[in-house]
């Protein structure tokens, strides 16, 4: 007989939105063996089991955050943090700035990532102005949180060659006040200034995919999709990813998704010969990127009406341009995974697919997926459940930036944002996720934000959207794995399934939903193989 190598009991098992709880659970060479009543469990063990006393907690499939960056958000951990959970104020985010400056070689980037000017008591962007003040010897360049806009200073805008009378690229804006430049770049418009920024070597391209998969594992996490790779470093990534998996250093499984658009690396990569499904279970590509708008947030994703403070925000593309890349890259057999927020944009890009959708090419079983996916009509979301066409949201959005979309959109608006029990109702996945480094990594604040609907503020945006924790966690788990052709695989604890078990230090299911916010994963299994444990409780 062979006997259990990990026994989990001591408390309730959540095993998937359909099969509820288990009192215990069973591992053996790296899947899961059983995950029923504990008596039954309990005769898998045998002398060398070793056992994992829950305590009344309560452990759960590993998360799985559909929607990131997960090489940008480990580059982003080096760069200097402006995100409003410190940085409330412009004194203390220019601060920020001087202080890298002053420690940086003189004509060296200071980067700085995070920052929401919607949050800043000045209730605007930071000025090329005063970023040249702070840093005169130093480029500057930092992002806004939405990753959609940022502001450069003097010595940046030098060096990407850009004066007041440089064009708009298509699809982007330059920002001019009085006909001089603000240093405001948005959406296409920021490769001007990414352009001249030096890339990471290949060295650092693979510590930030472990630095970054480290910390998602001790959140939780056990599986990622990196949402564009090649936004950095272009078919290096790719490389870096390859080498990292080779050398053991990626710690979480990845789903990659390549960067699409002319300035992505989908030609290059194909003629490298990469294709879709290539891969095993801790890394496979499988999706392709584009840009169909820009942030709700920084007033760039594109509407049907007017923002509050008028404009209908950006399309990155007319839609003849934005239908032959849906087309090229369906035709190829790539998973589209299109970044739309905007209902207009959402209109596009839905248009497209079902263009795309022929007889010869059929989209069934493509699990196409419109990303972010945050305001849109009843009708739309029936056409994409038509076609199987998933959403992919981040209901942390509403936690970090709900009050910033009744400010821009209004409350009607913003309060039919992110439809979360729409869509399960309609029988799709919406695979949750954070889009970091634009939000949290936090899957509690994820999942906090599923069950009350409120802001970090307060403020509770559209009731009728609130889902219970058990669908809020199949939203974070199952979900994510259905959109990586993986829920037969991860997603449930279920006898034949990869042992991807997360446990919590509280019993979410029972918890009050404030203190769903202060919960941490205490034991992380990845394959059955502890990749975090707070407490070494294997050790």
């Amino acid at each position: 007989m062979s006997y259990a190598d990990i026994l989990i009991h001591g408390g309730r098992i959540f095993r998937g939105l359909r099969e509820g709880f288990a009192e215990a659970a069973a591992v053996h060479g790296g899947r899961i063996v059983a995950a029923g009543a504990s008596d039954a469990v309990a005769a898998l063990a045998g002398p060398r089991t070793r056992r994992i006393d829950l305590g009344g907690c309560v452990a759960i499939p590993a998360f799985n955050d559909a929607h990131q960056h997960l090489l940008p958000l480990g580059v982003s951990m080096a760069h200097v943090n402006l995100r409003a959970e410190e940085v409330c104020s412009l004194d203390e985010l220019l601060r920020r700035i001087r202080d890298a400056a002053r420690q940086a070689p003189k004509g060296a980037w200071v980067l700085g990532r995070g920052y929401d000017h919607g949050e800043l008591d000045v209730g605007r962007h930071p000025t090329e102005a005063e970023l040249t003040a702070a840093a005169p010897d130093n480029p500057v360049f930092i992002v806004r949180t939405c990753g959609h806009m940022g502001v450069a200073n003097a010595a940046a805008l030098q060096l990407a060659g850009v004066g007041h009378n440089t064009p708009d690229p298509e699809g982007g804006v330059i920002e001019r006040r009085a006909g001089a430049l603000t240093g405001l770049f948005q959406e296409r418009a920021m490769g001007l200034i990414r352009g001249r920024i030096p890339e990471p070597d290949d060295a650092q391209l693979v510590d930030a995919i472990e630095r970054a998969g480290t910390h998602m594992v001790e959140q939780g996490f056990t599986s990622v999709m990196d949402a564009n790779v090649g936004m950095i470093a272009g078919l290096r990534e790719v490389d870096a990813y390859r080498a990292a998996h080779a050398d053991g250093r990626l710690p979480v499984r990845t789903w990659i998704c390549l960067a699409g658009n002319p300035e992505g690396i989908a030609d290059a990569a194909w003629q490298q010969g990469i294709r879709p499904m290539q891969g095993d279970d801790m890394l496979r590509f499988g999706a392709m990127k584009v840009f169909a708008d820009g942030s709700a947030g920084g007033l760039t994703a594109a509407m049907s009406e007017p923002y509050v403070q008028g404009g209908t925000g950006v399309f990155c593309f007319p839609d003849a341009a934005m239908h032959g890349l849906l087309a090229k890259y369906h035709a190829q057999g790539w998973q589209l995974a299109i970044h739309a927020i905007g209902d207009a944009a959402i209109e596009q890009v839905l248009s497209g697919m079902e263009a795309a959708d022929t007889a010869d090419l059929p989209a069934a079983g493509r699990r196409h997926r419109i990303e972010h996916c945050g305001f849109l009509s009843p009708a739309q979301i029936a056409r994409m459940a038509a076609r199987g066409i998933e959403p992919v949201p981040q209901p942390i959005f509403m936690y970090e930036f709900g009050d910033l979309y009744v400010r821009n959109l209004g409350l009607a608006r913003a309060e039919s944002a992110y439809p979360m029990r729409t869509w399960l109702d309609a029988g799709q996945h919406p695979a949750a996720s954070s889009d970091a480094p634009v939000s949290s990594t936090d899957p509690f604040r994820n999942i906090y934000t599923q069950v009350t609907r409120r802001t970090n503020r307060g403020t509770v945006l559209g009731a009728d959207q609130v889902l219970t924790v058990q669908e809020a966690v199949h939203c974070y788990t199952y979900c994510g794995a259905y959109t990586q052709f993986a829920e037969d695989r991860k997603g449930r604890i279920l006898p034949g399934m990869l042992a991807d078990i997360t446990v919590l230090s509280k019993d979410i299911f029972t918890a009050e939903p404030a203190d769903i916010l202060t919960t941490e994963a205490d034991l992380v299994l990845r394959g059955g193989r502890a990749v975090f444990d707070r407490h070494g409780v294997l050790a």
